[in-house]
């Protein structure tokens, strides 16, 4: 749940939590592969490890702050759910898509690598886009369904579930997919394939509002400011 912070402190939050977290995701990704010497399974192994103990941890420190959504997808669920005020859509979305861009640099600059890259790596197909879409249906019914206090848990052990369940290692965030994009590196995504996965990743949000409604759910009042 979003907290009454000024505007400006909680789209800083927003910025500074999603670019800590494509740090986390495309740093150790880069750290991943170059030591599992060729391995593909062991550095997807450590990826996904310090994904998931990265994520735990920015959603503690930020939930207080702005919410820790760190993805457009959600920021648009919780306004659809009556948890954020639209008028409060559009910063957080542009933070997140800032942030995840400079994520993605300072994992560059981290490992002396170019700053500048865009990603060779194709992900596409019917199967890649149905993946999308389950992750982030998953990850939105968590966020809504999860007890208070345990949110942080469950999404980190969700999106670590989902990097090896789902064919598409369960970007889930088009905020992520944008960021990747710009890393032709163990996380990166090619450019092309980037609206695919975020039409995935928006249909797949709505199914998962769809479904908690079902299941019960009901609209809160928005508890941002």
């Amino acid at each position: 749940m979003v907290h009454a912070a000024p505007l400006w402190r909680r789209v800083l939050g927003e910025a500074a939590g999603t670019a800590l977290l494509l740090a986390v995701v495309i740093g150790s990704g880069i750290m991943a592969e170059r030591l599992a010497g060729g391995n593909v399974a062991l550095a997807l192994l450590a990826n996904t490890l310090a994904t998931v103990g990265g994520l735990y941890a920015l959603i503690e420190v930020f939930g207080p702050v702005s919410g820790a959504h760190f993805n457009p997808a959600v920021s648009l669920v919780m306004c659809a759910g009556g948890r954020l005020r639209w008028g409060s859509l559009a910063p957080y979305a542009l933070a997140q898509f800032a942030g995840a861009a400079a994520g993605a640099w300072l994992a560059h600059g981290m490992f002396d690598l170019p700053l500048w890259q865009l990603s060779a790596t194709l992900r596409a197909g019917h199967g890649q886009w149905l993946a999308e879409a389950v992750a982030t249906g998953g990850l939105v019914l968590v966020i809504l369904r999860a007890p208070a206090g345990r949110a942080a848990a469950m999404v980190a052990a969700y999106i670590g579930a989902a990097y090896w369940f789902t064919a598409s290692t369960s970007f889930a965030n088009p905020a992520a997919a944008f960021g990747r994009m710009f890393s032709d590196s163990f996380a990166g995504i090619a450019p092309a394939s980037v609206p695919g996965f975020i039409a995935a990743e928006l249909a797949g949000a709505g199914a998962g509002l769809l479904l908690h409604r079902a299941l019960g759910g009901g609209a809160a009042a928005p508890a941002d400011a």
